[in-house]
């Protein structure tokens, strides 16, 4: 497995004081990895200029939001997991101001999934945090972990409900091929991931060393070796930015929640002569 793991005698020694400090607030005894390093194949055009984490919304970049509000919830150490386009993250994060929070990065050489990274960090030995570094929320860390902690898990999984709408009618059949039921189109509405894990030291001994390894086989690995993993259930506002359409949405609706600073628009990608959409009308 070909990393880099980048940190200063001067930063540890800073990050040193920082932890064994006394007074602070809130989740200074946990450490934030977040995840830097995707393509965002599904958002091109845009993600051919930018990595999808530096996004605009109004005048920040999702992935500055997210560590600002990681930083509000008191986290001091915060690892990022870059590839694609690195150098462009690095340019936005050496050159902004201090504000709690020493930032550090683990390059991936090769593209390893969403779980294998974690093996790349050195002293994950307590409670951590991990999350995509395009997960745009206000969903609050601290009772995140809180409940993490309370309810004794290994892994915690941030989910939020989502409907699906089926556009079929759907028979309910028995073992003799009768119909008992029928439902014109229902809505099923399900707990998905929002990308924001809790972690306990533990779990990084299912990760195997090298290769590509996601977090679904994380979990089943978990599952298998009969460790706790526990839903926090969030009703805060998420968006999974995956597609051009859910960007849009993801930036109009982060401003009209007064989120944004009133100036957010969706930038376009270089060449698009595409009109704008008239607000209301997707």
């Amino acid at each position: 497995m070909s990393s880099t793991f980048e940190l200063s005698a001067a930063q540890a020694g800073r990050r040193k004081k920082r932890a064994g400090s006394k007074g602070g607030r809130g989740l200074k005894d946990v450490k934030a990895v977040v995840l830097a390093g995707g393509r965002g194949t599904r958002l091109a055009p845009y993600t051919t200029i930018l990595p999808k984490p530096l996004m605009p919304v109004g005048e920040r970049s999702i992935l500055e939001i997210v560590v600002e509000q990681l930083e509000q919830a008191g986290v001091v150490d915060i690892r990022f997991s870059v590839g694609y386009l690195s150098h462009l993250i690095r340019a936005v994060f050496d050159n902004r101001q201090a504000n709690g929070a020493e930032i550090t990065y683990v390059a991936e050489n090769d593209a390893l999934g969403t779980a294998a990274p974690l093996k790349l960090m050195t002293d994950l030995d307590s409670t951590f945090v991990v999350m995509n570094g395009d997960v745009l929320t206000t969903l609050d860390f601290g009772d995140l972990v809180r409940y993490h902690r309370e309810q004794g898990n290994a892994l915690t999984i941030a989910t939020h409900n989502r409907s699906i709408k089926i556009d079929y009618g759907i028979l309910h059949v028995d073992v003799a091929d009768r119909v008992r039921a029928f439902e014109e189109k229902p809505e099923i509405v399900s707990a998905v991931s929002m990308g924001i894990y809790v972690m306990e030291p533990a779990v990084l001994e299912h990760i195997p060393e090298g290769g590509y390894f996601d977090f679904p086989d994380l979990v089943g690995a978990l599952l298998e070796a009969s460790l706790p993993i526990g839903a926090y259930r969030s009703k805060d506002l998420w968006f999974d930015i995956g597609r051009e359409e859910d960007y849009e949405r993801a930036v109009d609706a982060w401003s009209e929640n007064g989120n944004g600073n009133g100036k957010s628009k969706a930038v376009r990608p270089p060449n698009d002569s595409r009109p704008e959409k008239a607000k209301g009308g997707r």
